[in-house]
């Protein structure tokens, strides 16, 4: 009874992507894994398929040379053969690094990382009400 049970948690913990398992999506080409995706982020796929193959392509040489990837292309629509690649994605400050996982096929690089970051309020300055108006500057 015990074995069942922990042979069914091993069946939840294997990730999916629209019936394929991780091993048969790295091995598919972009293009065949485009036409699993929803139709907006398909034909990005499709039109930046060539932009995708050269990021991959320079990720790959970095990552053999332990450089860090760093990349500005916010647009890139993540694809299997990315999965587990450290990157860092400008936010139009600074770089934010990211790892790859499962749950992102199908995203957006730029999703990732924020552009736009919480408002923090602080005090009011001198003369911004009326009791400080009164005050001296100095």
């Amino acid at each position: 009874m015990a074995e069942q049970n922990q042979e069914i948690d091993l069946k939840k913990k294997d990730f999916t992507y629209r019936g394929k398992s991780l091993d048969e999506l790295k091995a598919m080409e972009i293009r065949e894994f485009a036409q699993l995706l929803k139709s907006n982020e398909r034909r990005t796929v499709l039109k930046q398929y060539d932009m995708i193959q050269r990021f991959i392509l320079r990720c790959n040489e970095s990552i053999k040379q332990n450089k860090y990837i760093k990349t500005h292309l916010r647009t890139i629509v993540i694809v299997p053969k990315m999965i587990g690649m450290k990157i860092q994605i400008h936010n139009g400050k600074t770089f934010t690094p990211i790892i790859i996982e499962n749950e992102m096929l199908g995203h957006r690089l730029g999703e990732f990382s924020a552009t736009r970051s919480k408002v923090k309020h602080g005090a009011a300055g001198v003369g911004a009400t009326r009791s400080s108006a009164s005050k001296s500057v100095k």
